[in-house]
């Protein structure tokens, strides 16, 4: 009996790090990777950046709309960051992994224990990826020329209350090269999404199988 992808439930796959350790570009590539994998579009209250499309890379809201859905438990997981509300609105995310699609999230250790905690933990794969270097990452914030100096400071100090959080992770990567950590991550992920958990539909076959051995 071989289970298809409807016949599973989804995975919640959180990727975390330290800003510039890059879980963003790991998550882009995953995507292209497996099409199906859902990305968890998260609300916030920052304002857009030139470029970003309401909707595709976040849902912009209003601070009281942000603080109404965590009031009625509209967020799977949501925090403050950098003087903005982000959340992972839950209606969207349920459905996936009920219909057995994988959701992916680029989140926060506070916003990946949050979703563990939550109903829906049971089917977490959460992956923590480590800076290989303090100085590389500083030289790829820089790099990557999205920030003002003060941002990228506040990322820098923010990156040890984060990398601390490590061993609440399922698996922690070292991202020296970002191709091998792509593989190892898409193995991660194959070797999860077979595991019994995800597999409702293998009660059903143990009990054929009892079926047929008591009628030999």
């Amino acid at each position: 009996m071989t289970l298809d992808q409807n016949q599973r439930r989804g995975l919640l796959i959180i990727l975390s790090s330290p800003s510039g350790a890059g879980k963003s570009t790991l998550a882009q590539r995953l995507r292209k990777w497996d099409p199906d994998i859902a990305f968890s579009v998260s609300a916030t209250t920052r304002p857009s950046r030139e470029g970003e499309i309401h909707g595709q890379h976040y849902h912009f809201i209003t601070e009281g709309d942000f603080k109404t859905m965590v009031a009625n438990a509209e967020m799977v997981e949501h925090a403050h960051v950098f003087g903005h509300f982000y959340g992972s609105p839950k209606e969207p995310v349920t459905m996936a992994v009920d219909s057995g699609c994988d959701v992916l999230f680029d989140i926060d250790w506070q916003g990946a224990q949050q979703i563990r905690n939550s109903d829906l933990g049971s089917n977490t794969l959460s992956i923590f990826l480590l800076p290989p270097s303090i100085k590389e990452l500083h030289r790829r914030l820089v790099s990557r020329n999205q920030d003002a100096d003060e941002v990228i400071e506040k990322r820098m100090r923010k990156s040890w209350d984060e990398i601390s959080r490590w061993d609440s992770y399922d698996f922690v990567l070292v991202n020296d090269d970002l191709n091998e950590t792509e593989e190892q991550v898409k193995t991660i992920i194959a070797a999860t999404r077979l595991r019994r958990l995800q597999q409702p539909e293998l009660t059903e076959h143990v009990r054929k199988l009892q079926s047929e051995f008591e009628e030999l």
